[in-house]
């Protein structure tokens, strides 16, 4: 598999323009490229706030490459944090995940200036927190779950530490929640804990197999290597990529394919990359 594409691959995790990040091109031009190498599902992602409209746009541009282009909403200080009337409308405009706090996440705000969070040195937020001082969920979020189990959306943790997202998932899987993310995992701002993973587990969350978070942590833990320590069904590919200062996919992805089969294995590797994710996201 090293020596070839994957045809059929669902990316949850697609950056394009326009954003306040320089990214390789507009949405629909991102997703062509990512079409190029056997991408035909992407899902849209925007720190600035909600892709479930771009989505729309871009599936039209893209249709011609046969992908289908999904979106959702990231849930920072631009569009008012725990706002539940946002997902809500983006909800209701198709959008499929919502993303917690990113870059106005309080580990992302506190390790702002480390090397890892590079790729966002344009992008400065307001603090939102969603874990408070006694470590429960903060009361301004249960009405965002119950907007994201209404309709049945992925919840994705942002950029929530390990223990954040612990507490997150809790609370959403009591709400009525379904579908679970954990985004880049293993950067190592995110405090991943190998003994969080069979809770994680259990609550039937799916962990993020990401191409740029190896790119920026090449000394740290790889996403590649989590199959030893989670369930490869369980396991499905967001790649993170569209910043201009970094790799296309064409340019990245054979590579870390090769890394990925090594954990993996070809059969693992393939459902992690075409399948996982796909179950994920669409209803």
């Amino acid at each position: 598999m090293s020596s070839r594409l994957i045809s059929g691959v669902a990316d949850l995790h697609v950056h394009g323009a326009p954003s306040l990040v320089p990214r390789h091109g507009l949405d629909h031009e991102v997703v062509g490229a990512h079409a190029q190498v056997g991408v035909d599902l992407a899902v849209l992602k925007a720190h600035e706030g909600s892709t479930a409209e771009r989505a729309v746009l871009a599936r039209d541009r893209a249709g011609a490459d046969g992908v289908q282009v999904l979106g959702g909403i990231v849930l920072n200080s631009p569009v008012g944090g725990a706002n539940p009337d946002a997902v809500e409308v983006a909800a209701r405009l198709g959008g499929r995940v919502v993303w917690m706090p990113t870059v106005s996440a309080p580990a992302h705000v506190a390790s702002a200036a480390a090397p890892e969070l590079s790729v966002h040195r344009t992008l400065s937020f307001r603090r939102v927190d969603v874990v408070g001082e006694d470590g429960a969920l903060l009361p301004a979020w249960q009405e965002v779950l119950d907007v994201v189990a209404e309709h049945d959306l992925v919840l994705a943790s942002g950029h929530l530490t390990c223990a954040e997202a612990l507490v997150l998932f809790r609370a959403a899987r009591a709400a009525g929640v379904r579908r679970m993310l954990l985004n880049h995992p293993r950067m190592p701002f995110l405090q991943w804990d190998d003994a969080a993973a069979p809770e994680l587990a259990r609550l039937g969350v799916v962990l993020e197999l990401g191409i740029l978070p190896d790119l920026l942590t090449p000394d740290g833990p790889r996403s590649t290597t989590l199959g030893e320590v989670y369930p490869h069904d369980q396991l499905a590919f967001g790649g993170d990529l569209g910043h201009a200062d970094h790799p296309t996919m064409a340019e990245a992805l054979p590579g870390w394919l090769a890394e990925l089969e090594a954990c993996l294995g070809e059969a693992g590797t393939e459902r992690a990359l075409t399948t996982v994710g796909r179950e994920l996201v669409l209803r």
